[in-house]
């Protein structure tokens, strides 16, 4: 047999690729996260020497939309018949074969429902322009991740149909030498219809499952997969414990979210079972008269073997869970240790803001019947395919000098989408009892918070309250140095008019989202007010007023965070809020980077 191992490739991601060679519909395919390199490109050469010469290898463009995917009208071919002629998309033409997914990090969510759904399906129904037709699409997908963090993901309804998730990394993945040829897959695929899975290995691969967090049930039926095509390329017919502890190292380990529970101590010993009374009763009476005693069996007596403890599914299934553990990465297993769960985000650049429609900027997203009014734009391809399926019988009603009529209810424009600018704004208390507490590391956060800001090119703007009234100690702004000014300046001392600080807060954030910003409050204080809205001291009026700013702020729907910055976390400071509907961030006591890392956590905004 010839060797299609590249000789700086691992073993298992060798291995993954010939499985995914075996049985690609099955398997769905594989998300490799790796920068562009040879490494990477070594891999998808592997794949395709393993797969017969005709096999369809298509790639899918990031902007590819529904017409290149699903297919849609042939536009030259519609105007020379005279009728609809359909087009087949990216998904019928990949039938049989792989479709290539780039950056598939920034994949859109349209795009990844589409594949989620030929995945599911095997079929891609065409149902636009008049047109409707199914068409076959058995294929599997190679998403290439190139994301730098793990906020860049790709979308998880597609990431949880591909088994395998590859982290191209030769230093982790072995060094075994694998030697597979071409015909070793087709006799694999050949013979993989044939191979059979005891229940025994079925349990197991789900109870593995269950114990490192893995909820999707389709990771045991992929594991199942995986380990089925391990057999047929073993050139067996029956999948034994070998063959599952490959398929859960493959596809399990990199969907684990929790470590095992803990075992109960070894030297434990399991309680003894006393008689009960009338076992114990009768336990010393002689077997009655007419029955004769029991002889030990001889030699030619055809017992039963005592049951091996080590294939029983429970055994298998805790080999399985030590095969697991063993494929984790180093970096996962001591995060999930830590009890930090992983959790599959949706694909996400940066911290932007929310999305919004916009009709002359932003990222095309697809078209929309309507004219070419106010700065919109033409979409000519779109237009023509809506107008071509009438032409014949246009021509007949009113024939006229030009080839192709074209009327107002054809015209398509583009339609965009970009993302708001993302501001924070910081109501920092700059009272007696804040600077008391903690101030000193609050501003220290909000320095380091903004020198990250200043990267991703968000805005930060400061206020500060004490005393009689608040203050914009900085605009909306992302200049460092300004912010850092206005903070070293910050003074501490007086009364805390919270109130008007949740008051000036609201204001500005309604500002804000009025210039199409997305804003964000992160209010640092420790929720004791002493100064009510009319400026007159006094904790009790000072407490109703504070509520009832937090009550307005809430009904403006604007994301806030309340980081508590008491010695302990105060009650005060949870009712509150509680009441402006935002999260609780207890200040912890790991100084300015602590501060800041729980501001990051929290000001996300889900995606």
């Amino acid at each position: 047999m010839t060797s299609h191992q590249p000789p700086g490739l691992g073993a298992r991601a060798a291995l993954a690729a010939a499985l995914l060679a075996v049985d690609p519909v099955g398997l769905g395919g594989a998300a490799l996260r790796a920068a562009p390199g040879p490494l990477r490109d070594e891999w998808l050469a592997l794949l395709r020497n393993l797969l017969p010469e005709s096999t369809p290898f298509l790639r899918v463009p990031l902007s590819a939309g529904d017409t290149a995917l699903l297919g849609g009208l042939d536009l030259s071919a519609t105007l020379h018949a005279g009728r609809p002629v359909a087009q087949r998309g990216l998904l019928a033409r990949a039938d049989g074969g792989f479709l290539l997914l780039a950056m598939a990090e920034r994949l859109g969510a349209g795009v990844a429902s589409h594949l989620a759904a030929a995945l599911d399906t095997h079929q891609v129904a065409l149902e636009r322009d008049g047109l409707t037709e199914r068409c076959p699409a058995r294929l599997a997908v190679v998403a290439l991740d190139e994301g730098a963090s793990d906020e860049e993901r790709m979308p998880a309804a597609l990431l949880d149909r591909l088994a395998f998730h590859l982290l191209l990394d030769p230093a982790t993945d072995g060094d075994e030498a694998v030697h597979w040829a071409a015909q070793d897959i087709q006799e694999a695929r050949e013979r993989l219809s044939q191979v059979s899975v005891p229940d025994a290995v079925l349990q197991s691969l789900c109870g593995a499952s269950l114990v490192w967090g893995v909820d999707s049930l389709r990771a045991p039926l992929l594991a199942l997969r995986a380990a089925r095509a391990a057999a047929a390329l073993a050139g067996l017919d029956a999948v034994d414990e070998s063959h599952a502890t490959l398929a859960a190292s493959l596809v399990l380990a990199p969907r684990a979210t929790r470590m095992p529970s803990a075992e109960p101590p070894a030297d434990a010993e399991p309680p003894v079972d006393e008689p009960s009374p009338p076992e114990a009763q009768h336990a010393d009476a002689e077997p009655p008269q007419d029955q004769p005693p029991a002889e030990p069996p001889g030699d030619d007596t055809a017992a039963e073997p005592p049951p091996d403890p080590d294939a029983s599914p429970q055994a298998m299934e805790d080999r399985l869970v030590e095969a697991v553990r063993a494929a984790i990465p180093a970096g996962l297993l001591a995060a999930l240790q830590l009890g930090q769960e992983r959790q599959a985000r949706a694909s996400a650049a940066g911290r932007s803001g929310a999305a919004m429609k916009h009709q002359h900027r932003g990222r095309p997203v697809g078209t929309r019947r309507g004219e070419p009014r106010s700065g919109a734009r033409l979409n000519v391809l779109d237009t023509l395919r809506a107008a071509a399926p009438w032409q014949r019988l246009r021509q007949q009603v009113s024939p006229g000098p030009t080839r192709i009529q074209v009327r107002r209810e054809d015209f398509h424009i583009v339609r965009y989408r970009q993302h708001r600018p993302t501001t924070t704004v910081f109501v920092v208390d700059a009272s007696g009892s804040a600077a008391l507490h903690r101030l000193a590391e609050a501003k220290g956060a909000v320095e380091l918070l903004l020198a990250e800001c200043y990267v991703r090119r968000d805005r930060v703007a400061v206020i500060a309250f004490r005393g009689p009234g608040t203050e914009l100690l900085l605009p909306p702004t992302r200049s460092l140095a300004r912010a850092k000014r206005s903070l070293s300046a910050l003074p501490g001392g007086g009364g805390t008019p919270l109130a008007s600080g949740i008051e000036a807060a609201g204001e500005l954030a309604a500002q804000l989202a009025r210039q199409g910003d997305t804003p964000i409050v992160v209010l640092l204080t420790d929720g004791r007010a002493n100064i009510a809205r009319s400026g007159a001291p006094g904790r009790a009026a000072a407490t109703d007023d504070a509520l009832a700013a937090a009550q307005a702020f809430r009904l403006g729907g604007t994301s806030a965070l309340l980081i508590d910055t008491s010695p302990q976390p105060s009650e005060a400071a949870q009712t509150l809020a509680q009441t402006m509907g935002a999260a609780y961030v207890p200040l912890p006591h790991a100084g300015a980077e602590g501060l800041s890392r729980a501001v990051q956590l929290a000001s996300k905004p889900a995606r």
